[in-house]
């Protein structure tokens, strides 16, 4: 429910000159990833609704497998399977794109998410998440600091568009983003991402500075450099809830 949200923000081809660092396919390293300073909260109303908020994300919802707008587009449905454990599924476009299985831990101090991520090709990718209770409580309730993430695929793609701009593709998704860097707003599109998705890129001091908007109004923004020796490149990113991350990729 996260991963798919932060990634939602690169692309490029190796062989372009040197002006364009940013080109190729890159592959998440977990092992240098951070994702310390992001948090999810979940909070029980007195009418019997929920309200999540997190990774720049805020909707409402009813635990009974119903569809809810997600605030970004598709749809999330909650749903208890036991006293301790949760389930989420998101869909866009009337298509299932995610199941998210929450657990608590016995103490109560520990909520583990395990998601499968839908594949445009109707595949799948595994992940897992472990979240430290942060505030709040009993049950599902409370802020919910990320501690780890593990699995998923974390892949995206950055080819050159023309001499002045860069497409980027998420294959597992089938999503694509065609823009300049210009600091313009340029649309997102693809059979599981919702209409209104939109990202501006722009040349600072040798880094790539962007924005993801969803109907106009921000929901990431951040910065990508590349290291010297082209082979890793770094997203330093942020939410307008305050969540920040900074994701390390390889080059393939």
């Amino acid at each position: 429910m996260k991963i798919r949200f932060v990634l939602l923000c690169g692309v490029i081809s190796v062989g372009l000159a040197s002006d364009l660092p940013w080109v190729g396919k890159w592959k998440m390293n977990l092992a240098k990833s951070d994702f310390g300073q992001t948090t999810l909260s979940l909070e029980s109303l007195p009418d019997g609704e929920w309200q999540f908020s997190g990774f720049g994300v805020a909707y409402k919802f009813k635990m009974d497998g119903k569809d809810y707008p997600d605030g970004m587009g598709g749809t999330m449905s909650w749903k208890a399977l036991d006293a301790n454990t949760w389930q989420a599924v998101g869909k866009a476009n009337g298509k299932v794109t995610e199941t998210d299985t929450l657990k608590l831990s016995a103490d109560g101090k520990t909520l583990n998410e395990g998601s499968k991520e839908m594949k445009v090709d109707g595949g799948s990718i595994d992940s897992t998440t472990v979240f430290e209770r942060a505030s709040g409580g009993p049950g599902l309730a409370g802020k919910w600091k990320t501690k780890k993430v593990s699995g998923g695929s974390g892949m995206f793609e950055y080819v050159a568009s023309g001499t002045d701009g860069l497409i980027y593709k998420d294959p597992d998704m089938g999503l694509t983003c065609d823009a300049k860097l210009d600091g313009k707003d340029y649309p997102c599109t693809g059979p599981m991402t919702p209409a209104g998705f939109t990202v501006s890129l722009k040349r600072s001091a040798g880094s790539l500075d962007f924005t993801i908007k969803k109907d106009g109004k921000a929901v990431f923004t951040g910065t990508y450099t590349v290291s010297a020796d082209g082979k890793s490149l770094t997203e330093a990113g942020s939410s307008p809830a305050g969540d920040k991350w900074k994701l390390v990729f390889d080059r393939m």
